[in-house]
């Protein structure tokens, strides 16, 4: 199984998560080794949607809001640098929908 092309991944997310600076779970300063800043947010979007679809999902949780995947691969960089992540998303238990969760590095 892989995730929805469809699956939803919001802007937010990334621009006032992902790429922001945080004194805990930074996870800005692993994004920004393979060139990804706030002003190219976007190709981080198609980064993200291209391992998601390209990729097989796990299954890894299920609580009230539905059901946890996640997404492991080499998320391509727009310095050409490959970083290894794992990906998270949410299956909705209301609708069936995917949406984006997080990342976070791989660990080896």
């Amino acid at each position: 199984m892989k995730i929805p092309e469809n699956a939803v991944i919001p802007q937010e997310k990334l621009t006032k998560y992902l790429l922001v600076f945080r004194r805990k779970d930074d996870k800005s300063k692993f994004l920004e080794q393979a060139g990804f800043i706030q002003e190219n947010a976007d190709d981080l979007l198609k980064a993200i949607r291209q391992l998601a679809v390209t990729n097989e999902v796990q299954k890894d949780n299920i609580n009230e809001y539905g059901i946890f995947y996640t997404v492991e691969g080499n998320l391509r960089g727009v310095n050409g640098r490959d970083l290894a992540v794992v990906t998270v998303w949410l299956q909705s238990k209301n609708d069936g929908s995917f949406r984006f969760i997080t990342l976070k590095p791989k660990k080896e």
